[in-house]
């Protein structure tokens, strides 16, 4: 009750044309956290444009951004974080009241869908075609391309409502998918691309303690389910002059793959020009910079 009445009496002194003033007043409403923006968003609903509901509007962005910070600092700690609450705290950057866990059921219900289509007898082509079923035939997606600069296609709640997205927003779902059932496809670095590569464990059985040798079966373009050959892909590399190729064909960490996820999505707000928008991820990326390079 006191917080209300301190915080409507804060609400009163967002007009005052002092700067001074102004900074205290945004600080202390600031540290009130997310329990201050229903009265800032009730504030801005009742009061003409102006320069104080623009202050109104610019708090309600800083709360909801602080937060996502934090949220973002706490996924970043965990040991083996949720690849699918990660691309749902980037959502929350453009839908700040999306509710994560509700995202997390809609996957297990995918999830759930496909492992009845799955067995353990299955080649590693089968396995990639029946998830390629039930992702772009069964649940309807269609992959667009990054060049299209599309915001909504980042973000895996648009995905989930529309069925529209690009190769970050359903390959989350997809290696999320492959993670949970057991499929060895795993996010690789190739330049300029965010594709998958099968990756089976070749065992040695006249030392079955060694960890065994890596082979890549093919690779996978999230966006299409088209599937790629290692010349395919070395052809590409000869295209762009790529070098230190060793590096390229690792599976990418849960982080780094977030990382890139708002590397992009800075890069089309870039685009769109703003670039207000763009420093933000920026900033929020920096936290996951000391984690990308983990094991997780």
């Amino acid at each position: 009750m006191q917080a209300s009445s301190e915080i409507r009496a804060l609400l009163q002194l967002l007009d005052d044309p002092e700067p001074e003033v102004y900074q205290v007043v945004a600080e202390k409403l600031l540290h009130y956290g997310q329990v201050v923006v229903p009265f800032l968003e009730g504030y801005w609903e009742n009061i003409p444009d102006g320069f104080a509901r623009n202050r109104a509007e610019e708090l309600i962005g800083r709360v909801n951004f602080l937060a996502l910070h934090r949220e973002l600092a706490v996924w970043a700690a965990q040991k083996k974080p949720n690849l699918i609450r990660g691309a749902a705290l980037v959502a929350k950057f453009q839908y700040p009241g999306l509710d994560v866990d509700r995202v997390l059921l809609q996957f297990d219900k995918i999830k759930k869908d496909v492992w009845l289509e799955l067995n353990a007898y299955m080649t590693a082509l089968e396995q990639v075609n029946v998830i390629n079923t039930m992702i772009f035939k069964y649940y309807k997606y269609h992959g667009h391309d990054l060049s299209e600069r599309n915001l909504g296609h980042f973000f895996v709640n648009d995905l989930l409502a529309t069925k529209h997205g690009n190769a970050y927003s359903i390959g989350v779902i997809y290696l999320a998918l492959c993670e949970a059932l057991d499929v060895p496809l795993f996010a690789v670095d190739i330049p300029r691309q965010f594709i998958f590569a099968y990756i089976d464990l070749v065992h040695n059985y006249l030392y079955p303690h060694d960890e065994g040798e890596q082979k890549i079966r093919f690779f996978l373009d999230p966006a299409t389910g088209v599937l790629y050959t290692q010349n395919d892909v070395d052809v590409y590399l000869d295209k762009i002059h790529a070098v230190d190729r060793s590096t390229f064909f690792h599976p990418l960490p849960t982080k780094r793959i977030i990382f890139k996820m708002m590397e992009e999505l800075a890069l089309c707000f870039r685009y769109k020009k703003e670039d207000s928008r763009a420093d933000e991820l920026v900033e929020l990326m920096q936290i996951l910079l000391p984690n990308v390079d983990e094991a997780q």
